[in-house]
């Protein structure tokens, strides 16, 4: 007895099964394309019912979703949305009508109004129904293809990008010409390299795009040009955007204050053509960094290659889709070869029959015949003495073919004009079997013809550069002030009212704070933080300045008197650093911050000392090139273990050796 498919043994099961037969519809017929043909099946389905359709002329996109829809059981409007996309790509599909702008986002009019047709490409490169593997639709009523017997890395030249359950796929789109001389070279057995092409045009990194595999990723930049004084040109936008969305992370990133620009003026029309003007004094080179740090003028694509084989999701590498669309298309070509050199055999072989039936007068053999099998043992008969010049036996359809032959034909039948034909089908048979015998150099020749054909105006787009990314701090607009509260300890940009101004910064700025308790702090700009009470220091920390810090402090309350010169170093933001020993009552009694090791090792002080007990002299000099530059954290030299009344700064003529 069989149990019903149907039937879960628990809740949980049920759903496990459903599930995955969800995610397996939805990866194997939804988001991600086959190996073979680069196609999803939506996408082969409308290439299919366009073949249909096809007679030279325009059809009506509804009419060719009304007739996808045959095969493919989902909305009108999804299958409308995917022919607009392969139509956008301009490879497969020749448009007509308003099919939408990819630079502005601008949707393409209804179905009913724009039209399309395959391309001479596409007739060329995607369709055969000699070597199509055939499927019933989804009603049983047709037949569809299962994959397209595509010459060519389609995948690789449109790209595509799908979400299914638990995955995803991204293949960016390739440069038409590069892939027909990737194809040459991996049929030849020669080391290639495929980066991206965009549409789009731009600038691009490749550098970590990883041969398109998870984890790699390429940058894209906007073309930029200093057209004059105070205007910035974008001629070309990165892949993935349009120039309403770039436009408007311009203007965020303005409003934000981490760029100045005077307005924004959008003249594109087949070709992007965005021009920022700016203020008075700012400066285009810095600005169009910024453009680059802040706004989507640099885009980075992460690629996820995905395809179906045999029946399964596969993760593989861009130059392995390559070599593997060469070898398929290869063995396309084989078959096709295969199918030709059969039909050119069999019309090698009716024709040569045909020239002995008739040159012989075979067929007065029958004149007296009463019977069909008379006839066909008459003519079979005659044809006996000439059976050893053809090359397959003959059979009962042969002879029937030739009792079908009209005698308007036997009687202006034109025996050198037949041997003309039969010698062209035996030139046309050698060569089909040179070809099969030199495939590989024959596959070569279809590619380069197919790039002499069609490569003109496929050049690439994408210019292939390699740049740094932007350092976000240094190009940002100073737009904000930092105002310091020193009664109540705190820092920001919107302490205007009770703060005096420290220095011009911008959001993405740090602050750092030293206290009298020997504690160091860096955290980022806001409009109010806290750095301390009564600090000693409240500055913008910047990584690139090398700044040398002098301090002297008391260790604990009653402790010995320490030095020590030293480096921030790498922080972490917002963590406490203690630049002492750590012991409560610690006091710093003085504290300098220096440029250079000059300035540092140039200060000389004086510490004065509490009065004591046969304590004669009481001020004693401390010269700070004594000491070495060490890091934060080290513990310092010691000056005294006495109490110190104060430090002051020795006068510029004080000698050391003479006494204060």
């Amino acid at each position: 007895m069989t149990q019903d498919p149907d039937h879960h043994d628990s809740l949980g099961g049920m759903y496990s099964d459903y599930f995955l037969d969800y995610a397996s519809y939805v990866i194997l017929e939804r988001a991600v394309p086959h190996l073979n043909d680069g196609l999803k099946p939506v996408q082969r389905r409308i290439l299919h019912a366009m073949e249909e359709l096809d007679d030279g002329r325009y059809n009506k996109v509804a009419g060719i979703v009304g007739n996808t829809m045959n095969y493919h059981p989902h909305g009108d409007q999804s299958i409308g949305a995917a022919i607009v996309q392969l139509g956008q790509k301009d490879l497969l599909i020749d448009t007509q009508g308003n099919w939408g702008n990819t630079l502005t986002g601008d949707g393409a009019a209804a179905p009913r109004y724009i039209e399309a047709r395959l391309t001479k490409f596409a007739k060329d490169v995607v369709f055969n129904p000699k070597t199509t593997k055939w499927l019933p639709s989804y009603d049983g009523r047709r037949k569809e293809p299962d994959t397209l017997p595509v010459k060519f890395p389609l995948l690789l030249a449109q790209g595509v990008e799908g979400i299914a359950v638990g995955l995803a796929c991204k293949v960016l789109p390739h440069n038409f010409i590069e892939l027909i001389d990737a194809s040459v070279c991996a049929l030849r057995k020669e080391p290639f390299e495929l980066v991206p092409d965009f549409p789009t045009g731009g600038v691009m990194d490749a550098s970590e795009y990883r041969d398109g595999l998870r984890g790699g990723k390429v940058r894209v930049r906007a073309r930029i040009a200093i057209e004059k004084k105070g205007i910035l040109r974008i001629t070309e936008i990165p892949f993935g955007t349009t120039t309403g969305a770039l436009m408007d992370s311009i203007v965020a990133a303005a409003d934000k204050g981490k760029i100045k620009i005077q307005k924004i003026e959008d003249n594109t029309a087949a070709a992007a053509d965005i021009l920022v003007h700016l203020p008075s004094g700012a400066d285009p080179e810095t600005t169009r960094d910024a453009l680059y740090a802040f706004s989507d003028c640099e885009l980075t694509i992460s690629p996820n290659s995905c395809v179906i084989v045999d029946g399964k999701p596969q993760f593989m590498a861009v130059s392995d889709i390559l070599k593997r669309s060469a070898d398929h298309t290869r063995d396309m070509l084989e078959m096709e070869l295969n199918i030709r050199l059969g039909e050119l055999a069999e019309k090698w072989h009716f024709s040569s029959l045909e020239k002995i039936f008739i040159e012989n007068r075979i067929y007065r053999d029958i004149e007296e015949c009463e019977t069909w099998e008379a006839v066909i043992k008459a003519i079979d008969d005659g044809l006996k003495p000439f059976k050893k010049l053809l090359k397959r036996e003959v059979t009962e359809d042969d002879i029937v073919r030739l009792t079908e032959i009209k005698i308007k034909r036997i009687s202006k039948y034109d025996s050198f004009k037949a041997d003309e034909e039969i010698k062209a089908l035996e030139d046309a048979i050698a060569e089909a079997e040179k070809n099969l015998r030199n495939l590989t150099r024959y596959t070569i020749r279809w590619y380069e013809e197919l790039k002499k054909k069609y490569g003109k105006g496929k050049e690439r787009k994408t210019e292939i550069a390699s740049f740094e990314r932007v350092d976000r701090t240094q190009v940002i607009a100073a737009t904000e002030t930092l105002y310091l509260d020193i009664k109540n300890g705190f820092a920001g940009t919107g302490l205007k009212k009770d703060g005096e101004p420290i220095d011009k910064c911008s959001m993405l700025d740090d602050i750092i704070s030293f206290t009298q308790d020997g504690k160091m702090r860096v955290m980022k700009v806001a409009e109010k933080v806290f750095v301390g009470q009564k600090p000693l220091r409240v500055a913008l920390f910047r990584k690139d300045e090398d700044l040398i810090y002098s301090m002297i402090y008391r260790d604990g309350r009653d402790g010995a008197i320490l030095a020590k010169r030293f480096t921030v170093g790498g922080i972490t933001r917002d963590k406490e650093y203690d630049l002492t020993k750590g012991k409560p009552g610690t006091r710093v009694l003085y504290f300098a911050v220096h440029k250079s090791n000059e300035e540092s090792s140039a200060q000389m002080l004086l510490v004065h000392l509490k009065p004591a007990l046969r304590m004669r002299n009481l001020i004693r000099p401390l010269h700070f090139a004594e000491f070495g530059i060490k890091g934060r954290s080290s513990g310092g030299n010691l000056v005294t273990k006495h109490g110190v009344e104060k430090i002051v700064r020795a006068p510029k003529d004080y000698d050391p050796n003479l006494g204060a």
